[in-house]
């Protein structure tokens, strides 16, 4: 069947309140947000989510399938830790995997540990966490799980492309299948913040607000490069996967949030399957 559901999520840590100190109230519309892509996850129902993050397995030039049984992770604030250990699909995975090559996309299926079994289990980085504390737990759901990293090495289109791919397996699928974008926006908003400031960080992210709005995500392909290289976003090659994915399975698109606490951008939207 064709994917069930779609969303872009951000992964900044300190939206978990149990990590967010001090900072809990300067968090909170994304936070409420992340909580009513959560009960829209849940009423989805899916069998299994694939996660588009872009901190797992950075591979030069290619993009990454997680192959492991599990993955599992913490992230931390301080002294307070977050934990979470999903099962993997290994089926969707591999399929994903096939179909991407047979487009001729450049992808590297990878596993950790073992073939199989409890010690098949390749770390879980935050941008794969945060969303599925949120997306699993905050939902009560046990959906399996599928982990992508995209590359920033090779032309945007095939990611999109791999995108494409994701949703042609969906669409062969008898299980209920979901798709996460783990995306964080310009992280050049703040003079203090690591990356210092541009103003094109917010030039950046406003194309990518209008965007969803106007429920055209394929109009971020034609970004251009210099914008993408001031404005330091975190978001761009997960939201290409996203667009292939709905190039294939057209959803209807719902803006959710949009706010910067901090000196990076964080936005969420949710996409349903367009009924009739």
């Amino acid at each position: 069947m064709p994917l069930v559901y779609a969303c872009i999520a951000p992964h900044g840590g300190e939206l978990i309140p149990a990590l967010a100190g001090s900072r809990l109230r300067l968090f909170g519309p994304t936070r409420k947000a992340m909580r009513s892509l959560s009960l829209e996850m849940k009423a989805a129902k899916p069998d299994t989510i694939v996660i588009a993050t872009p901190h797992n397995l950075r591979l030069q030039k290619h993009i990454g399938v997680v192959t492991s049984a599990h993955s599992s992770g913490s992230v931390t604030e301080g002294r307070r830790v977050v934990r979470l250990k999903v099962a993997c699909d290994l089926g969707l995975s591999q399929k994903v995997v096939e179909a991407a090559e047979r487009r001729g996309l450049p992808v590297v299926a990878a596993n950790y540990g073992a073939l199989e079994g409890p010690l098949s289990d390749l770390a879980m980085d935050w941008g794969t966490l945060v969303p599925l504390w949120f997306l699993l737990r905050g939902a009560a759901l046990k959906s399996r799980v599928v982990i992508v990293t995209p590359s920033r090495g090779i032309p945007l289109e095939q990611n999109f492309e791999f995108g494409r791919a994701v949703a042609e397996v969906a669409c062969g699928e008898r299980k209920r299948v979901a798709f996460v974008a783990s995306a964080d926006q310009a992280h050049a908003h703040k003079k203090n913040g690591p990356y210092g400031f541009d103003r094109r960080a917010a030039e950046y992210d406003r194309m990518v607000v209008d965007a969803v709005k106007a429920d055209r995500l394929g109009s971020l392909m034609r970004v251009e490069p210099e914008l993408v290289e001031a404005a330091k976003p975190d978001s761009l090659w997960q939201i290409a996967m996203l667009a292939g994915a709905l190039a294939e399975a057209p959803m209807k698109a719902e803006f959710l949030s949009y706010q910067v606490p901090t000196y990076f951008g964080m936005l969420c939207a949710g996409f349903s399957p367009v009924k009739g």
